[in-house]
């Protein structure tokens, strides 16, 4: 008779997550955009492409700027003299070696070191939530600041240098001038082919923090990685090596969508490297999260 009365208080399980997805996801995104950190390096992200346009102005009549450029990011900013098109993309190709990197890592850093450093980590793992569907949110979490990251250097870059240029100086490096939606479409592809790249980032980043609960040593390891893969990208006795490095290609891959016709060939392999740091980076950050018990 005890028993029978009892049991209709034991709580049902049904086995399955009972938190909607859509919820985790808003809460998420409003605990990160929520965060002061992240606010100001988006904001200081988004002000890069003023800051070059405006620095720009000053040295557009200056000689010596003539010349076949190469498709480094220096090169790329002394190309954006006078050319509305190039000036988002030579932004973007700068920060891409340090700053949107930087921007990511913190973000992955935060999603789950952060969260056990401050002890709310905990919460999600206990709570009726998977552990695949926590890291999906993670993930989410970051790649979203990635985009938002991206997007507003490129919203700031191309009103820059339709303010500062005009429409008119909408011309690639092979000399062809372009329309203002084709130039709007080829900054859009390289801008998606960065935030792959960043995604890649992320993933990496998500996994070391599922190691640590020091969102700090996440950022360091990532950048150290960042610079370590730079430099052996300029050993050509390592070459063999270099197919394996994120980073390879990441100053000179961008000024492929600045010919006419646009190249695909370093594009092409970079989003294929980048996609498997992705499959990897993830695949062990579950692992991780899935024996974790706190």
């Amino acid at each position: 008779m005890t028993q029978a009365l009892a049991a209709p208080l034991a709580p049902s399980r049904t086995g399955h997550d009972t938190v909607p997805l859509a919820r985790l996801v808003r809460a998420e995104l409003r605990w990160i955009f929520r965060r002061p950190r992240t606010l100001a390096v988006l904001g200081l992200l988004a002000l890069i492409p003023v800051v070059i346009g405006i620095g720009l102005t000053f040295v557009s009549e200056t000689p010596g700027n003539d010349g076949p450029p190469d498709n480094s990011g220096g090169a790329l900013i002394a190309s954006a003299v006078n050319n509305a098109f190039i000036l988002p993309i030579a932004a973007l190709t700068m920060t891409l070696t340090l700053l949107l990197p930087l921007a990511t890592a913190m973000a992955g850093a935060d999603a789950v070191a952060g969260e056990t450093a401050h002890g709310t980590l905990r919460g999600w793992l206990i709570a009726p939530v998977s552990r695949g569907r926590l890291l999906a949110v993670k993930a989410f979490g970051v790649a979203t600041v990635s985009v938002v990251s991206v997007l507003a250097m490129v919203i700031t870059g191309v009103l820059t240098g339709l303010v500062i240029n005009g429409s008119g100086s909408l011309f690639t490096l092979s000399g062809t001038t372009l329309s203002l939606g084709g130039a709007l479409l080829r900054i859009l592809l390289i801008a998606g082919w960065i935030v792959l790249q960043l995604w890649a980032v992320g993933a990496v980043a998500l996994a070391i923090s599922t190691w640590t609960e020091h969102p700090m040593l996440v950022v360091a390891t990532v950048l150290a990685t960042d610079i370590v893969f730079t430099i052996l990208g300029f050993l050509s006795s390592l070459k063999w090596l270099h197919p394996f490095l994120l980073t390879q290609n990441w100053s000179v891959a961008p000024a492929e969508v600045l010919q006419d016709p646009i190249g695909t060939s370093m594009l092409g392999e970079g989003a294929l490297r980048a996609a498997c740091y992705i499959v990897i980076g993830l695949s062990l950050a579950y692992a991780r999260l899935s024996t974790r018990d706190g």
